[in-house]
């Protein structure tokens, strides 16, 4: 395994639809390793592949909610294929803006279907935070950010905060 760099906010990759997978082989095994590994590393809950520069639709979850056992979960070529109407509001967070955080509206209940990395096919019904952190990680291999999702008022105060704390970094 390795650790992989996660690209920032303003690197292309974050903004371009990633491509299907179609070779299930080791190197997108190695690929699902790397993505797992920087993840934790990161103190993430979730990593789509675009957040390390990879072009690809693979995502990688894991809660690791102390109450419950672990959601952790790799899905290839995952989509959307029911949500709820009911809503839910949360604050949300993104391992390639970090210190950004806005609370987010998106369906409480999802069904995703997908395949795990040998290329079998999966189907995934979840709720609440697993459900919140499917979306968020399919909506990077859409070129979907979270600031997307939230008013014009609160993405141009996002995007200032972001600026500020990029110049104290140099």
């Amino acid at each position: 395994m390795a650790l992989r760099e996660i690209v920032l906010l303003g690197d292309p990759v974050l903004r371009e639809e990633a491509s299907e997978v179609d070779d299930f082989d080791e190197e997108l095994r190695v690929l699902v390793r790397d993505m797992y590994e920087t993840m934790y590393d990161a103190e993430g809950i979730g990593l789509a592949a675009p957040q390390i520069g990879v072009s690809k639709r693979v995502i990688v979850i894991d809660l690791r909610l102390p109450d419950q056992p672990s959601e952790r979960l790799a899905v290839v070529n995952p989509r959307v294929v029911w949500s709820s109407k009911e809503k839910d509001k949360a604050p949300e967070g993104c391992l390639s803006i970090p210190g950004m955080e806005e609370v987010v509206q998106r369906p409480y209940a999802v069904e995703i279907e997908g395949f795990d990395p040998k290329g079998n096919p999966m189907t995934i019904e979840a709720e609440e935070l697993f459900a919140r952190a499917l979306q968020h990680e399919i909506d990077h291999l859409d070129g979907i950010l979270f600031f997307d999702r939230v008013s014009a008022l609160k993405r141009r105060m996002l995007m200032k905060k972001w600026k500020k704390q990029q110049a104290e970094d140099l």
